[in-house]
């Protein structure tokens, strides 16, 4: 069975040592992770463009949610070029090339000010699921969506969504953070995973 969920990002060897933060980080969420997997392969996305639609609108929702951190001076500063990775204009993009509205008004999205490890671990499942979403791209095309239309925010960046995913990884791994402050970029990401598979029940639910 094809994983048809931006946010299945497998990691090897070739991506982070075995004990680096983004290795355990992957360990310690599996279960929020592949919950919210599961789930996002039985909205069916690519049934058709309807299904497609629901799913952009999961991702605006987190989009939205994360924007604001991409804009954080503090946050660029150890993760380089953090700015060029937001992808919230893209998907709004996609969304109005299927002549959808954009959801989620009435959220509130993080602070910008949000506490470094919090920030890390949303990032860490923002910046997985642009990995993962590489998949879904290719899978796009039979409904005839493309970088042009409909699936941008899907395409690899122009240096290979490998490499982009492990200069990320490198730069979270080398954060300094103390014993708790690991702990909670574990459970930022755990939350990050939690959000988006509510959003999921909010636009595939009925």
């Amino acid at each position: 069975m094809i994983d048809a969920s931006p946010w299945h990002s497998p990691m090897t060897a070739t991506t982070s040592p075995d004990d680096s933060r983004s290795v355990r980080l992957k360990a310690a969420t599996r279960d929020s992770h592949g919950a919210l997997d599961k789930r996002i392969m039985a909205g069916d996305i690519f049934a058709d463009r309807g299904n497609f639609a629901r799913f952009l609108r999961v991702q605006y929702r987190f989009h939205r949610s994360i924007d604001a951190l991409y804009a954080s001076p503090a946050l660029d500063a150890l993760l380089p070029a953090l700015h060029e990775r937001r992808r919230l204009q893209q998907v709004r993009s996609d969304l109005q090339d299927l002549e959808q509205s954009l959801p989620g008004q009435d959220m509130a999205p993080l602070a910008a000010d949000l506490p470094l490890p919090a920030a890390l671990g949303w990032l860490y499942v923002a910046e997985g699921s642009n990995l993962g979403g590489t998949v879904l791209y290719k899978m796009a095309a039979a409904l005839g969506l493309d970088r042009d239309f409909g699936a941008r925010h899907l395409a690899a960046h122009p240096d290979g969504a490998a490499r982009h995913w492990r200069e990320f990884t490198a730069a979270l791994d080398a954060v300094p953070l103390s014993a708790e402050q690991e702990q909670q970029v574990i459970d930022a990401a755990d939350a990050a995973f939690r959000s988006v598979h509510g959003h999921v029940e909010v636009e595939f639910g009925a």
